[in-house]
This record gives C-alpha cells, sequence and structure tokens, in this order.
C-alpha cells in the first residue's frame, strides 16, 4: 500500500473516531418558556428515561432565550431541541431546511392561546384592548406571541398601533405575574401554563382570568438536525413515541411535560405558522 493510500484510510479512521466519540453524549435543550429551575425540574426525567433507552449520557442544556435555543440546534451545538411552533420555523428557515421534527404532544395538533386580565379591569372582549397595555411572552413565542397577534389582526386589531404599551415578558409565568401584579392590562399566553397556575392555586381566579381564548393550531415539537445519523434520530423518536402514562415513569414524564402521549410529526404541520409569521410581519 503506498503512503499516500496510507495516510488516507489513516484520515478516515481518525474521521470516524472523531465522529463516534461526538456521538457519546446528546445534547437536549428547550426553549425558556418558564423559569430555568422549572426547565430543569421538568426534563429531568426524560433525560434519564432517554439515557436508558438510547444508551447515551444525555446533558440537559437550558438556554436563556427563544432565539438562544434556536441557534443552538442550527450550529449543532445540541443535538434535539423542544421547539414552540414558531421557533422550529424559524429554525428551519436560519439552517436552509436542515431540521427535522420528530415528535410533538397530541395537545400540540390543537393547541390555544389564551389571553387573561384583572376580572374587575372591564376588559371583556379584544376590542377592549385599544389603548391598553398588553404584554405578550417571548417575541420568539408562538402561543404567547405569534399566534395571539395573528388573530389581534385578523380581529382587524394592531398591537403595534393600537395597544397604549406592548411589553414583552420573555416567559409565561411572568406574562401571568405581569397582570396580577397590574403592570400590564392584559396579555397572552400558553393555554396550558395557564392551566397548569390555575390547578396548581398559583394564580386567584376570582381576581384574574381568561376572557378570551384563541381558535387552535399547531405548536410545539421535539427537533433534531438533518445531520443526526438516521438510527440515533430513530431511536430518539421511537423512545419518545413508546412513552405512555400506564407506566409510572411514563407519567410522571408526560405529566410533567403536560401531556398525554407524543405522537409522530411532520415538517407540512407548520407551514400555517410561517404563514402567519410572514402575514404577522415578524419572518421577513
Amino acid at each position: 500500500m503506498s503512503h499516500y493510500l496510507k495516510a488516507i484510510l489513516c484520515f478516515l479512521l481518525f474521521s470516524t473516531s472523531i465522529s463516534l466519540s461526538a456521538q457519546t453524549v446528546l445534547r437536549v435543550t428547550t426553549i425558556p418558556e418558564e423559569a430555568a429551575t422549572e426547565q430543569i425540574r421538568k426534563f429531568g426525567p426524560l433525560t434519564k428515561y432517554l439515557e436508558r433507552t438510547v444508551g447515551m449520557k444525555v446533558d440537559f442544556v437550558p438556554v436563556n432565550d427563544y432565539p438562544a435555543a434556536v441557534e443552538a440546534l442550527v450550529n449543532k451545538q445540541v443535538e434535539l431541541v423542544w421547539f414552540g411552533g414558531f421557533t422550529y420555523v424559524q429554525a428551519q428557515i436560519r439552517s436552509g431546511g436542515k431540521i427535522i421534527p420528530i415528535a410533538q404532544r397530541e395537545e400540540d395538533t390543537s393547541f390555544r392561546s389564551v389571553f387573561i386580565t384583572q376580572t374587575n379591569s372591564g376588559i371583556k372582549r379584544l376590542t377592549d384592548l385599544k389603548g391598553k397595555q398588553v404584554s405578550f411572552g417571548s417575541q420568539s413565542s408562538t402561543s404567547g406571541h405569534l399566534m395571539p397577534r395573528s388573530f389581534l389582526l385578523e380581529a382587524g386589531i394592531d398591537p403595534d398601533k393600537d395597544f397604549k404599551r406592548v411589553a414583552y415578558s420573555g416567559a409565561h409565568d411572568a406574562t401571568i405575574a405581569a397582570v396580577v401584579s397590574g403592570r400590564v392590562d392584559a396579555a397572552a399566553l400558553d393555554i396550558t401554563v395557564w392551566r397548569k397556575f390555575v390547578s396548581e392555586n398559583k394564580v386567584d381566579t376570582t381576581k384574574v382570568d381568561v376572557f378570551y381564548t384563541t381558535p387552535p393550531y399547531f405548536n410545539y415539537n421535539w427537533s433534531v438536525h438533518a445531520d443526526m445519523p438516521a438510527p440515533l434520530r430513530e431511536k430518539i423518536t421511537a423512545a419518545l413515541l413508546n412513552l405512555n402514562m400506564n407506566n409510572p415513569e411514563g407519567k410522571e414524564i408526560l405529566t410533567l411535560n403536560r401531556a398525554t402521549k407524543y405522537i409522530p410529526t411532520k415538517p407540512e404541520n407548520y407551514k400555517g405558522l410561517e404563514n402567519a409569521g410572514r402575514s404577522a410581519g415578524l419572518i421577513r
């Protein structure tokens, strides 16, 4: 064998060893829709489950904001991300179509946002928001900004022109706090976070409650980069789809993720969100 061929063989073996070693850890992150401590608590059991079922060390890597979650997957700093529908669309555009959605909660096929206000505010319908101070969540949030803004525009209300002030809280729990404290007159957020706060008695619905619920739309998903080896992608997908409420581990993970089960998803499910983003001027 020539020195040239030996050099090529050594290079290929070296490259393969690097590739294999790079896949010894599965890095996971999520959009920070709630406080960092809550994110870690919510996804801790899932991390342990994936370690066992996928057969790799799994590291949960928190990020500071929604755009950071997008950049982390686009730049392959993590391998698996829990996206909102809009952040998935942003990552898909940003990567040139290299992001693959692999699973969503059954609830995400018919998701909704809610608008909340103090019960004595006099706000009863969307048109009552004109001239008011209104908060969204993150600017990149599907349920906390994109879709609420889209439905407002459909109702003939332009937040940038018709509201006294538009605020962005950054996360759904902070959105609720802004209304409870009176820093804003009303706000929009994820219906599942609202229901969680109500069920855990973290909000007094005699003082703050929902006055409008949006029509349904597709939302969250687990996504990977297209460069992930197919066998690993299939193993992760199977692990998510196999979670069920009939055993203690599955019930704990699904309950923490506000889910009844995970189902397969596909890019076409999120075209409506992309169209809404373009119509609202949030995608150019």
